[in-house]
């Protein structure tokens, strides 16, 4: 009996084991497909396009919608994000990968995750549903104003902003020590395939990094003049970019950046332990 109970639990296991590897290749193949598309809509926008969409997620999943079976392909990123953020949940309660993927704060990490993949979800599959007609940019500005409404608000927006930049920041410098490294299974592949992975784990966790610091830098703004107005969706934010000193060309490097972290993400699909 006992030899069968432990069968069992090994089978159970095993189950489990390949339910979470399923559910996080298929959102980090749906995480790709949305930063290359975002990617190629702010180059389009840094060469001047007229016709380029918003260079964010509802601007992506409007792209998609026009494709052949783009309602099908839209849904189906829907359900991809969805098991990403199972994925990270799974992480918060049982655990990451590898010998340090159960402290405390790997696991709270997973839980922001969680969240944050749990909000996408909600805001794909309200697109796919017909229900996702408002821009990233004018959801920014709305939830800043209804935060700031709030008691202590100014404080909590200035807290939401850095929070954002500081992730930013970590982002970019956990892209440029290759700490992603870790968590790739990689064994027998050729240096030439190890060392495009790098590349795209670099270049595009920079062009993440700095995107998401950018929009942390708007929201705390908005908080210190006490102005909605000046936070800024991520469309709004790449758009941004063309006003510095490099001109649009800092867009183009963004973009590029961001199209590569979306490859990254295909990459990690298919060798990332889990």
């Amino acid at each position: 009996m006992g030899g069968a109970h432990a069968t069992a639990g090994v089978r159970a296991a095993a189950r489990g084991g390949r339910a979470r590897e399923v559910t996080a290749r298929c959102g980090l193949v749906a995480r790709g497909v949305l930063y290359v598309l975002i990617g190629v809509l702010a180059l389009r926008v840094a060469f001047g396009d007229a016709q380029a969409g918003e260079a964010d997620r509802q601007g992506a999943l409007q792209e998609l919608a026009e494709k052949p079976f783009g309602s099908v392909l839209v849904w189906a990123v829907g359900i991809g994000i969805v098991c990403m953020m199972l994925w990270r949940l799974s992480e918060a309660v049982f655990g990451a990968a590898g010998p340090d993927g159960g402290k405390p704060v790997k696991r709270l990490a997973s839980a922001g995750r969680t969240l944050f993949y749990a909000a996408v979800a909600f805001s794909v599959l309200s697109f796919a549903a017909g229900e996702g007609g408002r821009s990233g940019d004018e959801q920014s500005r709305d939830v800043t104003a209804r935060a700031l409404d709030l008691p202590a608000g100014q404080w909590l927006v200035g807290a939401a902003g850095l929070g954002i930049a500081v992730a930013g920041v970590v982002i970019g410098v956990q892209a440029a020590r290759r700490t992603f490294r870790k968590h790739l299974a990689m064994g027998g592949v050729s240096q030439r395939w190890r060392k495009a992975v790098d590349f795209l784990g670099v270049a595009g966790g920079l062009a993440r990094g700095v995107l998401f610091t950018a929009v942390g830098g708007f929201i705390v703004f908005a908080a210190l003049r006490y102005d909605p107005s000046q936070a800024k969706g991520i469309d709004d934010t790449l758009r941004s970019f063309t006003g510095t000193p490099a001109g649009p060309w800092l867009l183009v490097v963004v973009a590029v950046g961001l199209m590569l972290f979306g490859a990254f993400s295909w990459a990690m699909a298919r060798w990332r332990e889990v």
